[in-house]
Order: C-alpha cells, then structure tokens, then sequence
C-alpha cells in the first residue's frame, strides 16, 4: 500500500497494531472454548481481558528478529505482559489458526468498508441515468456510429455491470469468511470439533469444511476474482468517460474544478485524469488474481509460499479498490454532460441509423432479407461518400419506392419510436 491510492480506514485495518489486535481476539475465542470444554481452567480468558493488555507492535517485532516467526514473538510479548494466565493461550493450536482466522476476520472487515462504497457507486450511477434517461446519443459498435441510444442507457449498462460486481463479492464475502482452530494438520488432535465451531461463531465466522493446516485458498482465489470483476467494470466506465471527453467527441466530460490545472505546458488542457487513473489502477487490483490462484496449490497439508504473496495482495488490493470506488463515485456525480453536442454527433451520420428500420420494412413487404439488406446499404454508401441525403436517396431509389410510399418510409426515420424503451430500461437496472 502507497498513501496516495489508500484510503485512512483501510490503512488502519491493515496495520500491525490492527492485525496483533486481532490476533489476541482469535487466541482468546479459542481459549474461552476450551474452558467450556474444561481443557482450561475456567475464567482465564476473562483475567487476560481484565489485564486490557496494551500490545507493543514494535516489540513484537524486536522479538521476531530473534524468534523468526512471527506467532511466537507475538506469544512471547503477551506472556510478558499478562504473565502465567497467558501459557494457557494457543494450546492445542498452530500458527496457521491465528493467521488464517485472523485474515478471515480482516477480509471481512475490507469486503464490509467496499461493499459500502460499492452502494455509494451505484447510487450515484443511478442518479445520473434516471437523469439522462431521454437524453439522445449515438451508440456505437466497433468505435463507430451503430445506432441510437440514450446517455441514461448507457450509464445503466454501468449500473447494471456495478450490481453484478456488488453481488459477487458479496457472495465472495462470505465464502471467505471461514476460519480454522484445529491445530496442527486440522485434525483436531488435541481440541474439537465443538471448540472450533464455539470459537469461530464468537468471531463471526464458521469453520473450514477440511482445513489440512490452513483454509483452502480456492476461497481466497475467489475472493481476489470478485474484487477484479468490480475493477474491471470501474475501469469500462472510467473508458467510456475517457473516450466522450476526447476532443473530437466532446460528449461528457470529468468535472474541472476552479483552480485545477490540466497540462504543465499548456494552459488550455482539460484531461480526463481521474478516468486514467481509474484505468491504471484496475491493473493493479486484477493482477493479484494469478497469485492468488497460484497460492492454491499448496503442498501437502500446508507449506508458506502463500504467506508472503498474501502480506501484499490482501492489503494492495482491498486498498485499492476502496480508493477507485471512492474516485468512481466522485467521477460519475461530478460528470459534466453535453446535450446539444450528443445531438451534434448524432445527427453526424445523416440518419444512416435509421437503415435497419428501412430494411425491416422492406423485409415485411415480402423481399428477402439480402436484397433488402442490398438495396438500403447502396444508398448508405453513397451517404458515407458524401453524395446526398440518406432519406433523399432512398426516396428517389426506384426499386424502394416499389416497396415502401414516402409514408411508410418516414415512419422509418422516428427518433422517439427507436427510443421508445429508454425509460424501462434505465428502471430495469435500477430495480435489478
């Protein structure tokens, strides 16, 4: 994690005071378990907890220099702080009992604060389609004019994509949030079932079907595929927003603010920054989805090959994302929108969009559908030459007049009959 793209709540969840904090609250749970079922004495987890032990994260990590491991330096400071209570804690456990249970506990916590900011997200994209629902634009396929559509539209293709990234990682959620506390292999050789189960729904958690001597990390694999899919659908919005602010387009464009400035060099420039910057760091968030399924296949019971690469992923990805939802946010209620200049470049095309409305017509006539397809794409192309008027050619094309009378042939040219659907579709994706 760097301050500049890490949110302060996220910062504090992943510090090491955080993380040891955690960990006293895991190794406390197990032991509050095992004096249920009389393997400790009774009440030591509550003497620990009158003791309200101020954890020292630089001595924990003094110790670790010795100890190289870092459970055994965090065990070591807390029996020197709370003295003999304390040879009670971790019995029966191993380190992967705090650690991964402590993760689950953490990536809970991070899924919480995103999917916050996810509702935040589509809040405002809701907004801004119901808003622009009726406001004409051109839509395009292969970066070229295709046919109309509404700006509303568009946003709510973005809504839609945003809830569907909301619904994965809520699911991600809670398939990560699963701990372990049965030592050594997972076969609970010197605990329970029972004490697992009681500890773990202490913490808001359940336990790992078949835990060997970590939780599986297929579930973390999801979870990091969850946070890229948010990402990656950020990252079409921040491309969309990039390519209607080009100047050529001029559709829409981020907000510039009095004051900013957009170019060292020259004073004119207005750039879509914020859109880039959402670009660049959904690379980020999508590239800790290959380590970590690369973090599945561990060897045997367990090996630590996955501990190094998840002390960055966890952190950088959860971060980073909460700090692109926020920017996302931002971007979309702050997005100035051009009316006039989405009709401008609607109107560009000489209404060559209105040609499958024409070949439909033609097709109910009775012709087949490649004649028609034929007899309306030589006019367009005469169009796109620059040699007449689309709605001018057809009319005067002797094998079309034959089909369709002049009436018949304006109902074909309807803006409002091709957008007749806006509104119910800005709605389904509102109500989705």
């Amino acid at each position: 994690m760097i301050p500049r793209y890490t949110p302060k709540e996220f910062a504090e969840l992943w510090s090491d005071a955080t993380r040891f904090a955690i960990w006293l609250e895991v190794e406390l749970a197990a032991c509050e378990a095992m004096e249920s079922a009389g393997l400790v004495p009774a009440g030591t987890a509550a003497t620990l907890r009158d003791k309200q032990l101020t954890l020292d994260s630089s001595r924990i990590l003094a110790i670790e220099e010795t100890t190289r491991h870092d459970v055994i330096a965090f065990l070591t400071h807390v029996e020197e702080l709370a003295g003999s209570p304390a040879r009670w804690l971790h019995r029966g456990m191993t380190s992967s009992d705090v650690l991964d249970t402590s993760l689950a506990i953490l990536l809970v916590r991070a899924s919480d604060s995103l999917i916050t900011r996810l509702d935040g997200l589509v809040e405002a994209l809701a907004k801004r389609a119901r808003e622009h629902a009726r406001t004409p634009m051109i839509g395009r396929s292969h970066g070229i004019h295709a046919e109309p559509t509404t700006f509303g539209v568009a946003l709510a293709g973005h809504l839609a994509e945003i809830k569907r990234g909301r619904l994965r990682l809520q699911r991600a959620r809670e398939e990560i949030a699963v701990g372990k506390i049965a030592g050594a292999v997972g076969t609970y050789a010197h605990l329970s079932p029972e004490i697992e189960e009681r500890a773990l729904a202490r913490l808001g958690l359940r336990p790992e079907t078949v835990s060997t001597q970590v939780v599986a990390r297929d579930r973390h694999a999801a979870f990091f595929s969850a946070l890229a899919s948010v990402a990656a659908g950020i990252e079409r919005l921040a491309t969309n927003v990039r390519h209607w602010q080009r100047t050529e387009v001029g559709e829409a464009e981020e907000r510039f603010s009095a004051g900013q400035k957009g170019s060292s060099a020259m004073p004119h420039k207005r750039n879509p920054i914020l859109s880039e910057n959402l670009c660049g760091l959904a690379r980020v968030v999508r590239a800790a989805v290959l380590p970590a399924l690369e973090n599945v296949a561990l060897w045997h019971e367990r090996d630590i090959s996955h501990s190094s690469v998840e002390r960055m992923l966890a952190p950088d990805a959860t971060a980073t994302l909460a700090f692109m939802l926020d920017r996302a946010r931002s971007l979309v209620e702050g997005l100035v929108v051009y009316p006039a200049r989405l009709k401008e470049n609607l109107d560009r095309t000489g209404e060559l969009f209105y040609s499958e409305a024409v070949m439909i017509a033609l097709v109910g006539k009775g012709l087949p559908r490649q004649r028609a397809y034929e007899m309306v794409q030589r006019n367009a192309m005469q169009v796109f030459h620059g040699n007449g008027v689309f709605r001018t050619l057809l009319g005067q094309d002797p094998d079309i007049g034959a089909q369709l009378t002049p009436a018949e042939l304006d109902e074909c040219f309807d803006l409002e009959h091709a957008l007749r659907f806006a509104d119910e579709l800005v709605a389904r994706a509102i109500a989705s």
